[in-house]
């Protein structure tokens, strides 16, 4: 299994919509989906359909190592993934769990125990940094950043490259972004290609060839509890995140797998 965190310290980037689709796309091209959302927001568990709501057992329980994963895995049919849902109280979370040893390291421990069962982990983390962020980034086998082409999101791209330099020094990890995606892409704004180009050149190794076109239907379809594909397969979002999903299979995974 390759787990995949999906991740920004600036928010309102395309984050949840590229996890909630590219795990719905992953899944049409027969890959077996985990999607876990860490984020106390839960926008994920919302956009499929899922309420905010304070379980029993939720993932802060995970992150405080008194619960499983498994535990809380929830089958969606209808996409042919299974999620693992948000919730409001990872809030306190990060409190929580400055009482537990290393507890940055424990996310990464328990999704091992379901690397026999999946292909991907996709990962929506909190658009901050903190204990959660950290865990998830530990986490990853690779590390997508979405961004807009405009000045801020460069800006976010920076600190999410200090943010890593330094999580690796302070835990001994190889942490590096694997893949930048351009989401909310306005080609009729000049300044948006001229970043989009300069992205091209000097992080070519990093971009992804595909671009998420601005889509009103890719704002539109958490609101009808659905990924985009399940909307309007032929929307120009819907083609945009199969194509991701293709250069993901094609960039991430083994010569020898199918």
């Amino acid at each position: 299994m390759k787990t995949l965190v999906v991740a920004n310290q600036k928010g309102g980037v395309g984050k949840t919509t590229t996890t909630l689709n590219l795990a719905a796309s992953l899944a049409a091209a027969g890959r077996k989906i985990l999607l876990l959302d860490i984020d106390s927001q839960a926008n994920l568990t919302t956009g499929l359909g899922g309420k905010k709501t304070y379980e029993e057992t939720t993932i802060t329980d995970v992150l405080l190592d008194d619960a499983s994963l498994e535990s809380l895995i929830q089958r969606k049919a209808d996409f042919n993934f299974d999620v693992i849902p948000g919730s409001p109280d990872l809030i306190s979370a990060e409190l929580e769990m400055a009482r537990v040893p290393d507890p940055t390291s424990i996310l990464k421990g328990k999704l091992n125990l379901l690397a026999h069962k999946y292909d991907y982990c996709l990962i929506d983390s909190p658009p901050s940094l903190g204990m959660l962020s950290v865990s998830a980034l530990r986490a990853a086998d690779k590390i997508i950043i979405p961004l807009q082409c405009e000045h801020f999101s460069i800006e976010g791209l920076a600190a999410m490259q200090k943010t890593i330099i330094e999580i690796n020094e302070a835990t001994g990890s190889n942490l590096k972004i694997d893949g930048i995606l351009r989401t909310m892409f306005d080609q009729e704004k000049e300044r948006a290609r001229e970043i989009s180009e300069k992205l091209e050149q000097s992080l070519s190794q990093q971009v992804f060839s595909t671009i998420i076109p601005r889509c009103d239907l890719l704002a539109e379809a958490p609101s009808e509890g659905k990924p985009i594909m399940y909307i309007d397969p032929d929307a120009k979002g819907t083609l945009a995140y199969f194509a991701l999903a293709g250069e993901i299979i094609m960039k991430f995974e083994d010569k020898n797998v199918a």
